[in-house]
């Protein structure tokens, strides 16, 4: 397959959660042939309803696709949709640009992207994303991309169609290590910021008299902009959960060995990630550190 891909070309996605699904949505909107498959079919209703096809497995929905997304939670999952037995391996064309936007182990994707190129002649991008549900349903998402540039840039209208900053590093893994980086630092300014609100709410201050000056100045950010308003409303619904972002900094953890870099502030936020989990708070939004904080400091629940 050459070319660039623009609609309304095939393309497949699997992996429908919270972000999969907005994502391939965008895909259909941008006039691309959608074809979908996820673990429960029900995810997939409202795409069905709106034109895309149904895929009982990845390799089905593979199977023509000029273009296939994978959206999934972690190194395991990635591994047996591409190379299960009804996996993207068994149905996928030489030359098609297969990309997999999960979060995982950069070691992962690069071992992944030689062995599907050796299995089957298929181009594996990996293309981890910033941005959030929000990002995921307007279309705006960071992606991060790791592999061959020549298939980045046939996919880009399907790129576009989904992210809005697009940034090729390098080959096959670079996209992963610079989301270790990106969680990182927005894990760490989280906890950041939850020490500051908690010191606020010990010193008697307004809490968001103390965001709002915060915001108008140097610490202004994404986290201070959204987390801390989370925190402060104990707002915790679950955008982002507790339980990803520890695996994410497990994966930053791994990162900064394989390289060995000094590294205590993922050191430190690592801990406190498996710490709020362990809280019984895996399934809230990540925000929730403020509440770990918070109880931790002595800080009043009704503040």
């Amino acid at each position: 397959m050459t070319g660039t891909i623009q609609p309304p070309a095939p393309v497949a996605f699997v992996g429908l959660g919270v972000m999969g699904g907005a994502m391939a949505a965008n895909l259909a909107k941008a006039g691309f042939a959608l074809t979908v498959t996820n673990r429960s079919r029900g995810k997939a209703a409202a795409l069905e309803t709106g034109g895309a096809r149904w895929a009982a497995t990845p390799a089905e929905a593979a199977r023509g696709a000029a273009f296939v997304a994978l959206c999934l939670p972690d190194t395991p999952d990635v591994e047996a949709v591409l190379f299960g037995p009804d996996g993207v391996a068994q149905g996928v064309a030489p030359g098609t640009v297969v990309v997999d936007f999960s979060t995982i182990s950069a070691t992962a994707a690069a071992g992944f992207a030689a062995r599907l190129a050796a299995e089957t002649g298929a181009i594996l991008l990996d293309s981890p994303v910033s941005g959030g549900p929000k990002g995921a349903l307007d279309g705006t998402l960071t992606c991060m991309v790791g592999g061959d540039e020549a298939a980045f840039a046939r996919a880009e209208p399907c790129f576009r169609a989904m992210g809005k900053t697009l940034t090729h590093l390098g080959p096959a893994g670079a996209g992963q290590v610079c989301k270790s980086a990106n969680q990182l630092i927005v894990a760490t300014t989280m906890l950041a910021v939850a020490e500051a609100l908690a010191l606020g709410a010990k010193a008697g201050l307004d809490g968001e008299k103390m965001r709002q000056a915060l915001r108008g100045g140097s610490a202004a950010s994404f986290v201070m902009e959204n987390h801390a308003a989370r925190m402060l409303a104990g707002n915790f619904a679950p955008g982002f959960r507790a339980e990803l972002m520890r695996k994410d900094l497990r994966l930053s953890a791994t990162a900064m060995r394989d390289h060995a870099v000094f590294a205590p502030a993922t050191a430190l936020t690592a801990q406190m990630l498996e710490a709020l989990c362990t809280s019984g708070r895996g399934g809230l939004d990540s925000a929730s550190v403020g509440a770990l904080v918070a109880d931790l400091s002595g800080v009043p629940r009704d503040r």
